[in-house]
């Protein structure tokens, strides 16, 4: 039976489809129309309780939270993540380290740098420098490695579809020498440009005034209590 990816054009989202498009399986597509909140219906939530994208459905087992999606499809198949304990072990390192610090601390530089009407100055520098800090982190890291974990896995894809949309939190790369190579090398893969546009192209990663004030106007909306986007 086909795969169900429950998805929007968030980079939690895109972390699924490209991983689905890496690993060749067949899936159909539903785009959840967060602006009206269908990821709070009923119907939805019974996939997702959490009422956030992205949810996957294989043969009636719903899986929620985008890692654990990564996790559950490497294991099924065999494939982005080693087998041994170590290796293993080494993947998840990384992709906890997305879960945990690359995605939260740009989700909230993106709050306050772009959503938010009211500027807080000292907020919007506190997410930003931390975005920073893990992404020198990360910069490091690669100095010595084509990808975080050995091989390329579920981890590289992970942070890289939060990390390629640095401009839209402010957040700067210059100076990264190892991750910008990184980034490129990652986004020159047939499958990864076919999961970034499903079920549509992402924002640009570097609008002009009056398409950033458009996008975060719409987003605005979504982060309202109840309404708020994964």
């Amino acid at each position: 039976m086909t795969m169900t990816l429950y998805t929007a054009a968030t980079p939690n989202c895109y972390k699924v489809s490209v991983t689905l498009e890496e690993l060749g399986l067949a899936y159909a597509v539903v785009k959840v129309d967060l602006a009206h909140g269908q990821q709070k219906t009923p119907d939805y939530l019974r996939i997702n309780p959490n009422g956030r994208v992205p949810a996957l459905v294989d043969d009636g087992f719903p899986i929620f939270e985008s890692g654990a999606i990564l996790v559950y499809l490497a294991e099924k198949t065999g494939l982005l993540m080693p087998s041994d304990v170590k290796g293993r072990s080494q993947v998840m390192q990384w992709l906890m380290f997305q879960m945990g610090g690359i995605g939260p601390m740009m989700a909230q530089a993106n709050v306050f740098y772009r959503y938010f009407p009211e500027k807080i100055p000292a907020a919007i520098a506190r997410y930003q420098g931390e975005g920073r800090r893990l992404f020198e982190v990360i910069d490091s890291h690669l100095a010595s490695r084509e990808f975080l974990a050995g091989d390329y896995s579920i981890a590289d894809i992970a942070n890289w579809c939060w990390i390629r949309t640095a401009k839209w939190s402010g957040i700067e790369t210059d100076g990264l020498v190892n991750l910008q190579r990184w980034l490129a090398t990652v986004a020159e893969r047939p499958a990864v440009q076919r999961g970034i546009v499903i079920p549509e192209p992402p924002k640009s990663k570097d609008p002009d005034a009056e398409e950033a004030a458009r996008l975060a106007e719409k987003a605005r909306g979504m982060l309202e209590p109840g309404r708020r986007e994964a």
